[in-house]
């Protein structure tokens, strides 16, 4: 466990070395000033300009450069936006929070409702309840996201009018943020009508969540119909049957746990794609998240938080991916050995 801890924390250090790397050398490669490009800051004469060369060391060589660009990154001196003026540090604190939380409620709905159907489907294969299930699966993941969330506005939104059409919560509302997370910070805060805040907010929150968690829960259903088919073929399922177990004894003893082993894996896969549909989901939605913020930016030509927020996602996406295929090596050795072997 040890050795396979130093392994995956050393490709985690060695990949954010890479990725910092690249972002250091994007100003450079960006169209414009390279001064402006990494403070955010136009300058408006010799002088300024001057200063701003040595406040960001940019008279210095290009060593010198990237370790006051680690040292910046690290001390939270990001720059600042060119179309807002906004300390960049600042927006992504704000902003990284909202993705995160969407990303959270859209794959716990994908794993409540995806892996059980999954198992229903793979256990009752070839039957109605099956046919259903792959259907449902197959359409869902057919959808493209942003077209899902269109049709989900024209209905719910327009049609109906049961359902917000963009945001976190009503601006009558007035939550202070401590957290980010929009529920946890109205059960933080001390305002009178605090009942009320928690179902605007779980109204803002259904449409977003629902557009990503389907094609997520798609995904899901199938990846653990295969499996659990797979599983139930083993050997010692078919002798677990031959001593006389009912199926639920299979089931829950045998064929439970070893079918989740391999959907990890696939879990760590689609992490970017996730992200990715998150990301669209934000700016139809007007959900004031990383993604959101990161395509205005790039709308407005804002070369230094296009810089810091592409950092920020693939960082995101990285550390999400490392640790899922960590723990999936730690919880099932065999695969471990299986793959060396293979090697």
């Amino acid at each position: 466990m040890l050795k396979l801890l130093v392994r995956y924390l050393n490709l985690m250090v060695l990949t954010i070395f890479a990725l910092v790397l690249l972002s250091f050398f994007l100003p450079f490669l960006f169209p414009g000033d390279t001064l402006t490009n990494i403070s955010g800051i136009v300058a408006q004469s010799a002088e300024q300009r001057a200063a701003l060369e040595g406040v960001y060391q940019l008279d210095k060589s290009v060593f010198h450069q990237f370790a006051f660009y680690i040292e910046s990154l690290i001390t939270g001196n990001w720059g600042i936006s060119l179309s807002d003026r906004a300390n960049l540090y600042d927006d992504i604190q704000l902003a990284f929070p909202a993705t995160l939380e969407l990303v959270a409620y859209a794959l716990f709905v994908s794993i409540v409702i995806g892996i059980p159907l999954g198992f229903l489907s793979g256990l009752k294969n070839h039957n109605p309840a099956d046919f259903s299930v792959v259907t449902f699966s197959i359409v869902g993941y057919s959808f493209p996201v942003f077209w899902l969330a269109l049709i989900f506005i024209t209905i719910f939104c327009l049609q109906l009018e049961w359902l917000p059409l963009s945001g976190r919560i009503d601006l009558l509302f007035d939550v202070p943020v401590n957290t980010g997370f929009i529920l946890i910070d109205i059960a933080l805060s001390d305002i009178s009508n605090k009942y009320d805040a928690y179902l605007d907010a779980l109204r803002h929150l259904i449409l977003p969540t629902a557009s990503v968690a389907i094609v997520t829960t798609a995904l899901f259903i199938r990846f653990t119909r295969r499996s659990i088919m797979d599983v139930m073929k083993k050997d010692y399922i078919v002798a677990a049957k031959s001593r006389g177990f009912t199926q639920s004894q299979i089931f829950f003893k045998h064929a439970f746990k070893n079918a989740l082993l391999p959907i990890l894996p696939m879990l760590a896969l689609q992490v970017s794609t996730l992200i990715t549909n998150v990301m669209i989901i934000e700016t139809i939605f007007s959900w004031p998240g990383v993604g959101r913020w990161l395509i205005q930016a790039i709308y407005q030509q804002d070369y230094p938080a296009i810089r810091i927020g592409m950092l920020i996602v693939s960082l995101f996406v990285m550390s999400l991916t490392i640790t899922i295929e960590f723990i999936t090596r730690a919880i099932d050795p065999a695969r471990e050995r299986a793959e060396s072997a293979t090697i």
